[in-house]
């Protein structure tokens, strides 16, 4: 018999990203595919790349030319690029990058299987046209249920069905999720919806991920299920605007209701969501994330900026007054509540009185993480075209300002937690060094938590915090 194929996915970018490769990389394994983690050992090195930001986009391109050069060193025959970046650019991508054997965009997806074996077997491989993703689905989201072919990765299926009623047991119907997870930590993200129907001006992810589609409920409660049979003990939602969950299939309350739902899930201790639009937080997701029992009391808002002109500028709502008060909302309901957000520097025609708008908040916001980006055009977005661009030395000196000011927050912020109780999930034991994250620390960029006793990989241990090391909390385990 003939041994089955190897391949490795290396996957950039963000946690949406990794749910699309374990959905490649169940569809290849039930094909008769070998999965592989070292690329070195594979036959096929699949590359699932990024193409948010200029920094990301050159991570991907250098990852595709550090697995081409394991062609002839190795036993490697095939690179192949699909992902973000690959869909965006598409031919031009093949076209600039002749390492890559294959750039397949997301239509590709339900057949991997065959396009690599084709692949392999010297078969030509026509390079993805990208398109504006936006207008493969109707403009009005509650048509796009009627909507077919359009394949959008995570979801499992090419239809969007109409909406079940949560609880009554009944299966899904149609084509399931395919899934083979690539990470076995405790910790696995289960995909909400995918796309986008905002229109921000500094952003190209619509173009290439499409207008917003919500995954029926059924279909996330299932593969909730089967990844709490994996050992997850932690469930990240994640989504490109997890708030508009449900708008397309009638229930723009649809996740206050399934969250209950995801917390039953046998063998899930945590639900945490990711990825909400300050504007679109109503009161009500407000209080079923800060007081659903199960559900970490953790806010990942979109702020962006804080001055109300700006904003505006960015084709964005909100100011600083109404953000404080949406923080003064979720606080007033779960005092101990962790939030993060993400602020663009620079941005065309920011003031110094933009600026200082911007820092008085974060003074005020007292959030727990916060990233900060520096201002850059993005192919095809509209504020590519503005007038009153800062220079990119100005830029990095904005940047550097408001990383100093917030490097101080949130190390403050950490301090303020010392002496609390917190829910501990283990992630990692190594030399007796016990690292997890508590319910206010989203996976990877919020910080860690570090226990002083033994515990194993998956347990949630009950600590106090004791100390910090900047937004880092050492804690020791309470009875």
């Amino acid at each position: 018999m003939t041994a089955p194929t190897t391949v490795a996915l290396v996957t950039l970018g963000c946690a949406r990203n990794e749910v699309d490769s374990e959905e490649l990389a169940g569809r290849l394994e039930a094909d008769g595919f070998s999965l592989v983690e070292d690329p070195s050992d594979a036959e096929t090195v699949v590359v699932n790349t990024c193409g948010f930001v200029e920094q990301a986009k050159k991570d991907s391109i250098d990852t595709l030319l550090a697995a081409a050069d394991l062609k002839g060193t190795s036993g490697t025959q095939a690179v192949v690029a699909v992902g973000c970046l690959a869909e965006r650019y598409g031919d031009q991508l093949a076209t600039s990058l002749p390492e890559a054997d294959a750039v397949l965009g997301f239509d590709d997806y339900p057949d991997i299987a065959d396009r690599l074996r084709g692949l392999l077997a010297g078969e030509a491989q026509h390079p993805h046209t990208p398109q504006d993703r936006r207008r493969l689905l109707p403009i009005s989201p509650v048509d796009r249920a009627a909507a077919a072919g359009v394949v959008v990765p995570g979801h499992g299926r090419s239809v969007v069905e109409p909406v079940e009623t949560i609880g009554t047991g009944a299966p899904a119907t149609g084509p399931r999720t395919v899934r083979r997870r690539l990470d076995g930590g405790p910790m696995a993200p289960l995909k909400l919806a995918s796309g986008c129907d905002r229109r921000c001006s500094f952003c190209a992810i619509p173009s290439f991920r499409g207008s917003f589609v919500s995954r029926r409920p059924v279909d996330v409660l299932a593969e909730a299920r089967w990844l709490g049979e994996q050992g997850v003990r932690e469930l990240f939602l994640v989504s490109e605007n997890s708030t508009s969950y449900g708008k397309d299939l009638g229930d723009l309350r649809l996740l206050e209701r399934l969250l209950p739902a995801l917390t039953e899930v046998e063998g899930v201790e945590r639900v945490r969501v990711s990825y909400l639009q300050p504007a679109e937080t109503r009161p009500g997701l407000v209080t079923a994330i800060a007081a659903t029992p199960g559900v970490a009391p953790y806010f990942d808002l979109s702020f962006q900026h804080a001055s109300g002109p700006l904003l505006r500028r960015m084709r964005r709502f909100g100011d600083s007054d109404g953000f404080l008060a949406l923080l003064e909302q979720i606080r007033s309901q779960a005092p101990e509540a962790g939030v993060r957000s993400n602020f663009i520097v620079g941005f065309p025609g920011e003031t110094e009185g933009d600026l200082a708008t911007l820092c008085s908040f974060l003074e005020q916001a007292r959030l727990d993480a916060i990233g900060v980006f520096g201002y850059s055009d993005e192919d095809g977005t509209e504020a590519a075209s503005y007038d009153a661009k800062l220079d990119a030395e100005e830029v990095r000196d904005r940047v550097e300002h408001v990383t100093r000011l917030v490097e101080e927050i949130t190390a403050q912020r950490a301090e303020d937690r010392i002496g609390e109780q917190v829910e501990v999930l283990v992630e990692s034991v190594a030399d007796d060094e016990v690292v997890g994250r508590a319910a206010h620390q989203g996976p990877e960029v919020d910080g860690s938590t570090y226990l002083s006793e033994r515990a194993a990989v998956g347990d949630m241990v009950r600590a106090e915090v004791v100390g910090t090391d900047g937004v880092d909390l050492i804690a020791k385990a309470t009875p």
